[in-house]
C-alpha cells in the first residue's frame, strides 16, 4: 500500500512534566513525518484526532509516542487498513526516571529526582525511542496473510482412551468432522480394564462405576466421528489445515522411508565431498501420498504405558509371583476378588528413599487409595498399608484421601522399603524403616503392589510418525521426559509441532475428570489452528500475527541453519536441498531470520534491516564520556514487560541504556551486535527467557541458540580488538521485574569501567 503517515505524541500521565514536547515532535520532524501532541492520545479526544487524520487526510501509517505497546491495545488500533507503531516513553522513560539509589545514597537520588528542569540524559533517551519508532513505521510493510489453496477442517484424533473420546465428541459437538484412530480391536483404552474410578462429586468420598462404556457409546453413534479401531497412523505429512494421514493394520511396518537429518557440520562435509549426502538417489520423504486422507488438525491423544520397576531388584517384581504393578492390580480387581492383606509401595525405598518411581504423580497416590479401598470392600478383615515418602492428592481429591485416612483397615506410614521376601507359606515379608519414626517395619502380606508412574507414549518414537526434516517423533527434541509440550505453563496442549495438540496422559498424568478437560481444551485448541490457518493468521502464541517469513532464496546458499534451529519444523527441503517453507507450521518467532548469514529472511513488520535501522537511529555522542550508549535487546514475552513492570513500579533505570524489543532472543541476527559496535555503542546487553530443564521461553529454545550464537560474537570482538565483555547474554523472568534496574546497572558499570567503544566516531 501507499503510505501516508502520522504521528502523534501523548503529554499525559508526566510525559509533557518531564520532557521537552518540542524537541521531540522535533525528531519526527527530521525523518519528514509531523507530529501533533494531545493531553490524552488513548481518550475518545485523542483517538478521535487520530482518526480525522485517516479520515480526511488517508493516513495509514501511525506512530504514537505514549504509553507502552502492552497497553491500551484496543485504544490504538485503527483496524486492519493501518499500520500502528508505539513508541514506550511512560513506561521505559519517564516512568523509569528515577535514579537507581546505591546504599547510601538515597538522599543524593531524591535530590536529582525533584531537580527542576528537563533532564539532559531523560530527553535523549526519549528522542532515540522516538527515532526508533519512526524508523519502525517507514520499515514495516502492510502484511499480506498467507492463505492455503486448500483448507481441510476435519480433525483427526489419535487413541481411542478416554482422551481420545472426549476429543473427539467435543469437535463434534462443535460442528467439526471427526476420524478417531486406535490401534486396539475396541475403544477405551485402559480405562476398560478399571473397576471403578475417582468421585467426581462432594463430598468426594465414595468410588463410582466406570462411565467408559457410555462415552464409547456417545461416540460410535455420532455421526461426525468416523472411527477406525485395530488401526495406526502410519505417516503424517503437511501442514496445519492441510496435513496428509495414511493408515495401517495395527502392528504391520509400512515401507516408509526413515526421515534423515543432517547437522550444519555434516552438511559442510557434504559440500567438501566429505560425506555423501543421504539424500541422494531417495525418495524426499516429505512427499504426500496419493492415497492419505487430509485433516486441519491432530489430537494426540495416545495415552501411556507404566513405567518399568524391574530394576530396584530388592522389591522382588518379576522374580516374585506376589509382586505386582498398580496396572496389574487393577486388572486383578477388575476380574474378581483382591487379596485381603495388601502393601501398597509408592517409592523404591532403599538408598533412593527420598524419591518416587519414575514418572510417579498425584494419580498414582491417588491410584493407591482407590485400590486400597478395594482391599476392604472385598474382605471383611482386609487390611492395605499404604508406604510412601510423598502423598499427593490435589484440589478435590483431598477430601477423598481424608476419607480413606478415616477407614480404620488403611494404614498410612512414611516409610522406606529395604526388602521384599517371600515366606514358606506364600506370604510376603516387607521390611521397611519408618522414617518419621525411625523405628523398623515387619509386614507380613498376601501382596505386594508398585506405584509405576505413567510414561507418555511419547517415549516411543512410533507414536507419531511425521514425515518432517526434523524428525518423525518428539523424543529427539531434547524436551522433559519425553512429554510433547512446546511450553507446558503459558501454552498446555500444545507441541512443538504446530497443529498436533497433546492431551491426557501423553501430555502429563492425569485423573479421569483431569483428563476429560485437558481433552476439551486439546479439541479447542485443533479448532481454533484449524480457523486461524483459515484466516490466514498464527496461532500460537503471537496469536493473530498475519506475517510469516519471506526468504529470498537467489540467494540461498542452502547452510540449512534455518532448518537445523527452527523449534517448531516449520522447515522442510525440496528435492535440491533448498529451504521448503510450510507457513501455516510456523510460529513467527524469527530464529529462522535471526540463524540466516546471508539474512535473506525476514517479516513484512520486523526484518533484519528495520532492526539493524532502528539501531543505527540511536545518537551515539562521540565526544562525551558520559554519554555512553548501551544497547539492550529484549525478548518481547517475558523480558519486555518485565521492564514495564519495573517502571511502572517507578524502580528507576540507567539511562544510558536503549531497549530494543525482539520477538524472541532466536531472532537475533548477530548483525545487530556488529551494526551496533560499528555505530558507537559501548555495549549490548540480552534479556531473554530462562532456557534449560526449567525453561520459560515461549519458543522453546530462543534464550539457548541466543546464547550460543553470543559465544562467537565474544570471538569476532576478541579478533576486533574489543573487549569479549561489552557483549552479553542473561536470563530474565517476567516476575524479575525488581531485579532488572540493578541488573542493568552493574552491566552498565562494568562497561564505563571498560570506557568509550574505541571505535566511536569512526
Amino acid at each position: 500500500m501507499d503510505k501516508v503517515y502520522g504521528a502523534y505524541l501523548c503529554t499525559g500521565c508526566g510525559i509533557g512534566d518531564a520532557l521537552d514536547i518540542d524537541a521531540l515532535k522535533g525528531v519526527a520532524s527530521e525523518a519528514g513525518i509531523e507530529m501533533q501532541d494531545f493531553s490524552c492520545m488513548c481518550g475518545a479526544e485523542g483517538r478521535a484526532l487520530i482518526e480525522k487524520d485517516i479520515a480526511e487526510n488517508g493516513v495509514n501509517t501511525i506512530v504514537v509516542a505514549a504509553c507502552s505497546p502492552r497497553v491500551m491495545q484496543k485504544e490504538f488500533n485503527f483496524g486492519d487498513d493501518t499500520i500502528t507503531i508505539r513508541a514506550n516513553l511512560r513506561e521505559q522513560v519517564v516512568w523509569a526516571a528515577a535514579p537507581v539509589a546505591k546504599e547510601g545514597e538515597e538522599g543524593e537520588a531524591q535530590e536529582a529526582a525533584e531537580g527542576e528542569g528537563v533532564d539532559e540524559f531523560l530527553q535523549e533517551l526519549a528522542q532515540d525511542y522516538v527515532r526508533m519508532a519512526v524508523v519502525r513505521a517507514l520499515k514495516t510493510k502492510k502484511p499480506e496473510p498467507f492463505h492455503l489453496d486448500t483448507l481441510n477442517k476435519r480433525i483427526l484424533v489419535m487413541g481411542g482412551g478416554i482422551a481420545g473420546l472426549t476429543a473427539a465428541a467435543e469437535a463434534s459437538k462443535a460442528g467439526y468432522e471427526v476420524t478417531l484412530v486406535e490401534k486396539e480391536s475396541a475403544l477405551g483404552g485402559k480405562a476398560v480394564g478399571w473397576r471403578k474410578q475417582f468421585p467426581t462429586s462432594y463430598p468426594y468420598a465414595e468410588l463410582q462405576e466406570n462411565s467408559i462404556a457410555a462415552m464409547i457409546s456417545a461416540v460410535e453413534s455420532d455421526s461426525n466421528i468416523t472411527v477406525k479401531t485395530a488401526t495406526e497412523v502410519a505417516r503424517i505429512s503437511g501442514a496445519p489445515g492441510d496435513f496428509t494421514a495414511t493408515f495401517k493394520a495395527a502392528g504391520t511396518k509400512t515401507e516408509w522411508d526413515a526421515p534423515y537429518r543432517v547437522t550444519v557440520d555434516e552438511q559442510e562435509k557434504i559440500e567438501k565431498g566429505e560425506m555423501e549426502d543421504p539424500n541422494v538417489g531417495m525418495k524426499l520423504y516429505t512427499e504426500r501420498n496419493p492415497d492419505g486422507e487430509i485433516f486441519g488438525a491432530v489430537v494426540l491423544a495416545t495415552g501411556w504405558r507404566p513405567a518399568d520397576v524391574s530394576e530396584y531388584e530388592h522389591l522382588g517384581y518379576g522374580t516374585i509371583k506376589n509382586v505386582v504393578t498398580n496396572a496389574e492390580f487393577e486388572k486383578l480387581a477388575k476380574d474378581g476378588k483382591v487379596p485381603a492383606n495388601v502393601v501398597f509401595i509408592q517409592s523404591p525405598g532403599g538408598q533412593e528413599h527420598d524419591k518416587d518411581f519414575p514418572y510417579c504423580n498425584s494419580v498414582t497416590s491417588m491410584v493407591a487409595l482407590k485400590q486400597a479401598k478395594y482391599v476392604r470392600e472385598d474382605n471383611a478383615d482386609g487390611k492395605a498399608y499404604i508406604l510412601y515418602q510423598h502423598m499427593r492428592t490435589p484440589g478435590n481429591m483431598e477430601l477423598f484421601y481424608k476419607g480413606v485416612q478415616n477407614d480404620d483397615g488403611i494404614f498410612f506410614s512414611k516409610a522406606s522399603v529395604t526388602q521384599v521376601e517371600e515366606k514358606g507359606d506364600g506370604k510376603l515379608s516387607v521390611q521397611a524403616e519408618d522414617t518419621l519414626l525411625g523405628e523398623a517395619l515387619n509386614l507380613d502380606v498376601d501382596m505386594v503392589v508398585l506405584a509405576a508412574g505413567m510414561v507418555p507414549t511419547t517415549v516411543d518414537k512410533a507414536t507419531i510418525n511425521l514425515a518432517y526434516r526434523q524428525g518423525p517423533g518428539f523424543m529427539d527434541l531434547g524436551l522433559f521426559d519425553g512429554y510433547a509440550d512446546s511450553h507446558f505453563i503459558c501454552f498446555p496442549y500444545e507441541t512443538r509441532r504446530t497443529g498436533v495438540y497433546a492431551c491426557g496422559g501423553v501430555r502429563k498424568a492425569e485423573n479421569m475428570e483431569e483428563t476429560i478437560d485437558d481433552a476439551t481444551g486439546a479439541a479447542l485448541k485443533a479448532i481454533q489452528c484449524i480457523e486461524s490457518a483459515n484466516r490466514g493468521v498464527a496461532v500460537h502464541p503471537r496469536s493473530g500475527d498475519m506475517t510469516y517469513p519471506d526468504f529470498f532464496f537467489q540467494r540461498c546458499t542452502q547452510c540449512k541453519r534455518c532448518t537445523e534451529e527452527c523449534p517448531f519444523g516449520a522447515l522442510d527441503d525440496d528435492p535440491k536441498g533448498t529451504p521448503l517453507p510450510n507457513p501455516t507450521r510456523c510460529r513467527r518467532c524469527g530464529t529462522c531470520m535471526g540463524a540466516c548469514p546471508e539474512r535473506i529472511i525476514g517479516f513484512a513488520d520486523y526484518s533484519i534491516d528495520m532492526i539493524g535501522s532502528m539501531v543505527k537511529s540511536i545518537e551515539v555522542p562521540d565526544d562525551d564520556e558520559d554519554k555512553l550508549r548501551i544497547i539492550v535487546f529484549v525478548c518481547e514475552n517475558d523480558a519486555y514487560p518485565a521492564i514495564d513492570m519495573s517502571g511502572m513500579h517507578r524502580n528507576g533505570l540507567n539511562k544510558l541504556v536503549r531497549f530494543v524489543p525482539v520477538r524472541c532472543l532466536g531472532s537475533m541476527n548477530m548483525i545487530w551486535i556488529k551494526d551496533a559496535m560499528s555505530s558507537g555503542m559501548d555495549g549490548a546487553l540480552l534479556l531473554g527467557c530462562k532456557w534449560g530443564d526449567d525453561y520459560q521461553c515461549h519458543f522453546v529454545k530462543g534464550s539457548e541458540i541466543a546464547n550460543k550464537r553470543m559465544e562467537n560474537i565474544g570471538e569476532t570482538l576478541g579478533t576486533l580488538g574489543l573487549e569479549p565483555e561489552r557483549c552479553a547474554v542473561q536470563q530474565v523472568a517476567i516476575s524479575d521485574y525488581d531485579k532488572i534496574p540493578q541488573m542493568i546497572e552493574e552491566f552498565v558499570e562494568e562497561i564505563i569501567e571498560m570506557g568509550p567503544n574505541p571505535f566511536k566516531g569512526f
